[in-house]
């Protein structure tokens, strides 16, 4: 598909190196990009020097582009982003699409929308299931909040990007239900690293366990590609524990703001902040390193 006016892409670490990638390889456009560290720009310049401009700032990405993708870390790396006098929101004018693939709040995504839509823009919500891996290969998953027509309009990016997509409502139920898989996900990283821990323990043949467990009702493909570089002790970050730790968090806010109890949940969650603390300090390790504090 060929764009009419550049693409903006605001954070290239981890995952949205590979976001903006499939983008570059897939989509006939120009790219307009920045991220606070300047290193991985120089680098994808060098790589694509007829497709892609650095920009100066957040804002002036938003100000040469119809639509701007921004994919941040964390909460805080997202306030310093949008909210600076030369970020984000600064340079949206009328007309303007921002859609922000981070996992932050549903509190924090419906504000951006209102700052955004307050200055004519429009705003998606578009946070990914997946880590490096599904980024690189353009397999995540887009779970989107906001109006259905501007769903549709991204559908050839999302598309590039992604292996499926899907609305599920206003700006903030794209953020729960994020919340609601990686919750998922982080108990089920937990309780298998407490399986693996037992089992050394018990002097157990390792390997042999993991097969045991690909065979049953338990197979899924995070059991399968994280048991054996757990067991190696090979912990390179796909998905940073400190990430995961916020990730359930947040899931844990969003329960107490419904009333909701999740003890096991909450278990977990202890466990990952241990895990993040002297002397294992695996804050920066792939969440599998949720072993290594046991």
């Amino acid at each position: 598909m060929k764009m009419m006016s550049p693409i903006g892409f605001i954070g290239i670490g981890i995952m949205g190196r590979g976001m903006l990638k499939n983008l570059i390889n897939k989509i006939d456009s120009k790219f307009v990009i920045w991220n606070r560290s300047s290193a991985v720009c120089d680098e994808l310049l060098s790589q694509y020097p007829d497709k892609i401009t650095i920009a100066e700032s957040a804002s002036a990405v938003v100000q040469q582009c119809g639509v701007t993708y921004s994919m941040l870390s964390t909460m805080e790396a997202s306030i310093d982003v949008f909210d600076a006098p030369d970020g984000v929101i600064a340079g949206v004018s009328e007309g303007k699409i921002i859609v922000d693939c981070a996992t932050l709040s549903p509190e924090r995504m419906i504000e951006e929308s209102r700052c955004i839509t307050a200055k004519g823009g429009q705003f998606l919500e578009a946070p990914v299931s997946g880590s490096k891996v599904p980024a690189e290969t353009g397999t995540l998953i887009f779970l989107c909040g906001g109006d259905s027509a501007l769903f549709e309009s991204q559908a050839p990016l999302l598309d590039a990007m992604g292996k499926a997509k899907f609305l599920f409502g206003d700006v903030g139920q794209g953020t729960n239900v994020k919340l609601v898989v990686n919750m998922i996900m982080g108990t089920m990283m937990g309780a298998f690293a407490e399986g693996l821990a037992l089992g050394k323990a018990a002097d157990l043949p390792l390997d042999k366990l993991l097969q045991v467990l690909d065979l049953g009702a338990m197979s899924n493909p995070m059991f399968r590609g994280k048991g054996p570089l757990m067991v190696d002790q090979k912990f390179d970050p796909n998905f940073p524990l400190k990430h995961a730790q916020k990730d359930m968090k947040l899931a844990l806010d969003l329960a107490g703001k419904h009333g909701l109890s999740l003890p096991t949940t909450a278990a977990a969650n202890s466990v990952y902040v241990q895990s993040m603390q002297p002397p294992v300090s695996a804050a920066d390790e792939d969440f599998s390193a949720v072993i290594k504090g046991l």
